[in-house]
Formats: structure tokens, sequence, C-alpha cells
């Protein structure tokens, strides 16, 4: 199975409804094939063997998607934020690149020697029908190539072939499902995984994609109310940006949000509490899964978040998903699961194993719950420390915003603790008073040894924390 096959079975099913865009601006599903095809005719006459996307979310982007697979091209999204620098040095890496990207980044690239064409160009040259016969790509070749975020270490590309998104898609989704009136509002970006994975569930299911570009509370409020957004997927910091500007203690007008699913980073209780308050009428669904499994492989469903017993939990496995807990790390085997780098050996052991490299356990009815990345340890004393139990002790300090923690190198004990903390606006707070509120509810040794205040935290576009940096920050404070 391939993603060009994947649409080609909801055009079959349904060619006329409204697939992408929003009211006033989309495609059906047949003009999202046709685009498709006449994009692998760009791909072809640029004799391209990679198409990259450096842009914001735009209805340019499923055409890109299904332009790479119907040409038989690997698909690049990359990070439209990054530094020219760092747009050249991974494009550099692939050979025979045709660039679709925003201005300045395209200007810049254009510069550099890459064949770029922008938004515009190639929406322009999709929009007439061609007649293109579709590659002879089968489920084994290569379908997106996606840079890991890199929080701790430079990224790598993350190999995804037609197989392993066909399989998270077939598994999880039922077959054109979605009533004609269900629409998704998509805030993450186009290279993250969840961008990727969202555009072939929603054409699968026909559930209508609306983007937004740019995200901001005010205009994701607006677009749910104008689009009668049925369905949204935000990442953690965009929700508790929502409610910030919904204010304390006030209830979204939102009729028809049905469903807010989250992910991408680890999700503060403090933060779910107020947004299951701010929701009453609305679903939520946590959505756990990695670059590396094509997405999500376990989902903490509504009737969970509603009973409250297990918000700190990601939820069961899907289908077709296994999971065994191995000295306190999580292994992932299933037909979704990937585990491939490119340029290194795959990831995966003799028996198709994916260490995930995040720390957690498995309860008696099959909830997982997950610690934080086994890279994150604190290794203090001998003693193992999980970042996320002292952060969720710091959050529930009437004072404190958002924390990041993490071990210090230290000659004595190993590490040391640090913690970086933001506080709430207006709000005082001293080092040693959030000391004692960590010990209060901690050991004494989990207490944090250094902490040191910003005005915000380096995070990914996906709310994740960039634990490097902090580290450098506070290495630096602590001198």
């Amino acid at each position: 199975m391939t993603l060009l096959m994947l649409l080609e079975m909801i055009v079959a099913a349904m060619a006329d409804r409204r697939g992408i865009g929003t009211a006033e601006r989309g495609l059906t599903y047949q003009q999202l094939y046709d685009r498709a095809g006449a994009g692998a005719e760009v791909i072809r006459r640029h004799g391209a063997q990679h198409l990259a996307y450096v842009a914001a979310s735009d209805l340019a982007f499923p055409v890109a998607l299904f332009s790479a697979a119907w040409a038989g091209v690997p698909f690049l999204p990359l990070n439209y934020r990054q530094s020219a620098e760092s747009q050249r040095a991974l494009l550099a890496q692939h050979d025979d690149v045709l660039v679709i990207a925003d201005a300045p980044a395209g200007e810049g690239l254009e510069r550099a020697g890459f064949t770029v064409l922008s938004v515009e160009e190639w929406n322009t040259a999709t929009a007439s029908v061609v007649e293109a016969a579709p590659s002879e790509t089968d489920g084994d070749d290569v379908a997106v190539l996606l840079y890991t975020s890199g929080t701790t270490a430079e990224p790598k590309a993350v190999v995804l072939r037609h197989r392993h998104l066909s399989a998270y898609v077939i598994g999880s989704v039922d077959f054109a499902a979605a009533p004609a009136e269900d629409a998704s509002l998509v805030s993450v970006p186009p290279y993250h995984v969840a961008g990727v994975a969202n555009v072939v569930s929603s054409v699968y299911g026909a559930r209508r994609i609306v983007y937004l570009p740019a995200f901001s509370p005010e205009a994701w409020l607006a677009t749910v109310g104008s689009e009668g957004i049925t369905h949204a997927m935000v990442v953690p910091t965009m929700l508790a940006r929502v409610l910030e500007q919904l204010g304390n203690h006030q209830i979204a007008t939102t009729p028809t949000l049905r469903s807010i699913a989250y992910g991408g980073a680890r999700m503060p209780i403090t933060v779910l509490t107020r947004a299951l308050a701010a929701f009453p009428t609305t679903d939520f669904v946590n959505a756990y899964g990695l670059t590396e499994t094509s997405s999500t492989i376990a989902v903490l469903g509504p009737e969970d978040h509603r009973s409250g017993e297990r918000l700190g939990s990601v939820g069961r496995l899907v289908p077709g998903v296994e999971v065994e807990v191995r000295d306190g790390e999580i292994w992932v085997r299933g037909d979704q699961v990937s585990g491939e780098y490119l340029g290194h050996a795959v990831a995966l052991d003799a028996d198709g194993w994916f260490a995930t490299r995040d720390r957690g356990w498995v309860d008696a009815e099959g909830y997982l719950f997950i610690e934080g990345r086994a890279d994150d340890t604190i290794i203090r004393g001998g003693e193992n420390i999980a970042p996320a139990e002292i952060e969720d002790v710091l959050l529930t300090h009437p004072a404190v915003g958002s924390c990041a923690v993490v071990g210090i190198p230290d000659d004595e004990w190993g590490q040391r603790i640090g913690a970086a903390v933001v506080l709430r606006p207006g709000a005082i707070a001293a080092a040693e008073e959030l000391q004692e509120w960590a010990r209060a509810s901690l050991r004494s040794s989990k207490t944090p040894d250094v902490v040191v205040f910003c005005h915000d935290l380096p995070l990914t576009d996906t709310g994740k924390v960039l634990r490097r940096v902090v580290l450098a920050d506070l290495l630096e404070s602590d001198r």
C-alpha cells in the first residue's frame, strides 16, 4: 500500500467532497488528485529525486506530499523557521532536490544553488490537469524523510516508508467515515510527523483539513468559529496560550468543537485540568507517538479524560502496536514502526523492537505512562531521577508558569539538579521558596540544587523543551 493508493481510494468513494481548505479556498479530493498528478510532472521535468517543502502550512503542502508519492520520490519537509545556514546544510545531504519555499527562505536557497519554486509558482504549476502515469512505487519505497527535533542532539532524518504510514492510517482510521460537516483545524507545523500523518489520515477518513499557517490564540478561536471546526489538533503550548486568551474561569464559546487532540510534547496536568473546565462539552484525546513510529502509537480517550483517573497516562496502544518495558525503557513493535535513520543502521533489534528512549511503565489495564526521555534522566549519586517528577511539583506552585529541570555535571554527585523557572505574569517567588516547595513533596535528593529564573524557555515548535539550551544557560549563570 502507498500514499497515492490511499488518495485514489477516497477519490473513488467521494471525488467531489471538499477535502482541503476553508469555505472560500479549498480543494475537492478530485482536485487534490489532479494537482498531485500535475505536481509529479513538475518533479519529473526538473529531474528531481527529492521534493523539499520549506514553507508554512498551505494547500500546497498536501499537494506536494501526494505529488512526491506519485512521482516516486521522497518528500522532505523542513523547518522554515530554521536559519538559512541550517536549511542549506540539511538540503545538501540529499541529491537532486526540488524545493518549494516561501520567501525569504526560497531566495536564499536559490542563491545557494538549489532549484526553488515559490509556493505561488507551485500552486500555479499544479493548477492544470496533466495526464501523468504514476510511478511504480511500492510499500517499501521511501515516502517521507523527517528530521527529528534535536532536543538533546543534532537532528537526524527519520525514514518513513509508504508501508509505515499506510499501516498507521489503516490501523487507526475508519475509511471515509467522517460526516460531510467534519472539519479538522491543524496548527502543528508541516515538518512535524503529526502534520504529515494528519494529511494522510484526514484524507483517508474524509475529514476536511483547515490549516492555520501562523498560530495565535485569537486566530485559533476565530477559525474554530468561522469554519465550524469539529476537531482540532494542538501542542501543549498552543493549548496553554488559548487558555490564557480565554482568561481565568471562562468557558469557551465553540459549539461545533467536538474534539481536541493534543500531543507532540508533555502536557502539564495544570494546563489540562484548566482546559477540561474551559471546554466542558469538548472531548479530549492525548495522542502519544514519535517520528520513528509514523505518529500515534497510544491514545488516551475522552472517557479517561472525563473520569480524571489517568490524566497522567498517554493511554492504550493503537491496534497493531506492541509494547515492552525493559529496565524502565519503553520498546515498541508494529508495522507502522520505522526505527530507521538515513545513513544509519536500522535501530530495530533482531525481533523488530524499537527503543523509544522514553522511560515509563504500563499498568495492569494496559495504560502507558511516560516519565520522560531516557537521555534526560538525572543520575545524582547513583540515583536515577526523572525531571518530569520535579517539574510536576514545581508547576503546582501558584507563581510558576513553566519550568524545565536538567542535570548539571558535578564532580561529587555526578550531576546536580538545576531548574529553569518562568514565573506567571506579576508573580514573585524566591529560589529558596521553590526549593522548599519541592522538598515538601519530594525527597531532599530530588530538590533542585540550583533555581534560575528566566523570561521564557527554549522550545521547539511543538513545545518540547530544548534541554541542551537550558543546560547551557544554567552553566553560564552558575559560573
